[in-house]
């Protein structure tokens, strides 16, 4: 019975051309974003930002789930309304992030291990009677000289399966995100490198961990050069690079990829999405979908500014950035679709 649930809420969360809207920053993220804009740092102002995303209207015509975090999936509208039955109601299924944050790696100075697995057990039977139904846990990956090391890559995909076990054991569908960063000056050939070692790693443990592929959604990063190398590849050539990786490390027994933005400005990530889509998706295993945050939030947080008379210019905003997402989801994110809308 948990199989069958599994694997049918992964394939719902990529149905339809549909993708997720990453909801899920802790409250220092949130801040420092708000903080940027001159936007006061409090629980209710954060609280009355979430407001203006779960109600924009029409959301769900392009958003098939939105990853909350703890602070988000407890909180209500003005009237009383829990923000997870707005997104019920709205056709949206809703999710939760359950690691608490990449710490430092003990033995392994300049790398980090994500925690969280302490207690996992009981907070996602909790998050379950909550109405999620499914969840996300993220690793870090940095590319330096000598890194990422052996162990700081084992060390992650173990950390990552074991969360997947204890959210399939609970009836939640694992998001598995190992993000290699975009942070530095390593080369675009280093990244598919890396990122393929790191999916190739992490996919050896969900099968040790015995990880149902059909009730899992994979999140990595595309193939990027570093944000301060002096070479910045072409979209065509991105879109190779990402596909070739995914094609050499992810079992095609995975319903769904859904790429996280990782810094990626709003127009470049969903460029970069139509890219793989426009000449791949007839001929993929997988369904190839997005996960953003910051690219569908940003534009609508930079007009809403914390003033409640934005609020609709606001969610115009960040429909129309889910909107292009899921055009470049069936590679049709053109200057013609950009005229339409």
């Amino acid at each position: 019975m948990i199989t069958e649930q599994l694997t049918d809420t992964a394939q719902a969360l990529v149905a339809d051309n549909k993708g997720l809207l990453a909801m899920d920053e802790s409250v220092g993220t949130c801040n420092k974003r708000f903080a940027a804009l001159g936007i006061p740092q409090t629980i209710e102002m954060r609280r009355r930002y979430r407001e203006m995303i779960v109600t924009t209207p029409a959301l769900n015509e392009s958003i098939s789930g939105a990853i909350l975090f703890d602070e988000t999936i407890r909180q209500q509208k003005t009237d009383g309304t829990s923000f997870i039955n707005v997104l019920i109601d709205a056709g949206i299924i809703p999710g939760i992030k359950v690691d608490i944050g990449a710490k430092p790696l003990a033995g392994f100075p300049l790398e980090k291990i994500t925690e969280g697995l302490d207690g996992l057990r009981s907070r996602l039977r909790e998050y379950s009677e909550m109405g999620a139904r499914f969840a996300k846990w993220r690793a870090v990956i940095d590319i330096g000289s000598g890194l990422p090391s052996r162990g700081c890559l084992e060390a992650n995909s173990h950390a990552l399966a074991r969360y997947a076990a204890l959210c399939q054991e609970a009836g939640l569908v694992p998001i598995v995100e190992p993000e290699v960063l975009m942070d530095g000056n390593h080369t675009f050939e280093q990244c598919l490198t890396v990122t393929n070692k790191v999916l190739h790693t992490v996919f050896d443990q969900l099968y040790k961990q015995n990880i149902l592929l059909t009730g899992m959604l994979l999140k990595p990063n595309m193939i990027l050069p570093g944000l301060d190398c002096d070479i910045q590849e072409d979209t065509q050539a991105i879109a190779e690079a990402t596909v070739k990786c995914l094609l050499s490390a992810v079992p095609a027994a995975v319903p769904g990829i859904v790429f996280l933005s990782g810094g990626q400005s709003a127009e470049l990530a969903s460029t970069r999405l139509n890219a793989i889509n426009d000449k791949f998706k007839s001929v993929l295993p997988w369904a190839l979908t997005f996960s953003f945050g910051r690219a569908l939030q940003q534009p609508a947080l930079e007009l809403w500014k914390g003033d409640e008379s934005n609020t609709e210019v606001a969610q115009q905003a960040l429909h129309y950035r889910a909107k292009c997402n899921r055009a470049a989801r069936k590679g049709e994110y053109n200057d013609t679709f950009k005229r339409q809308v």
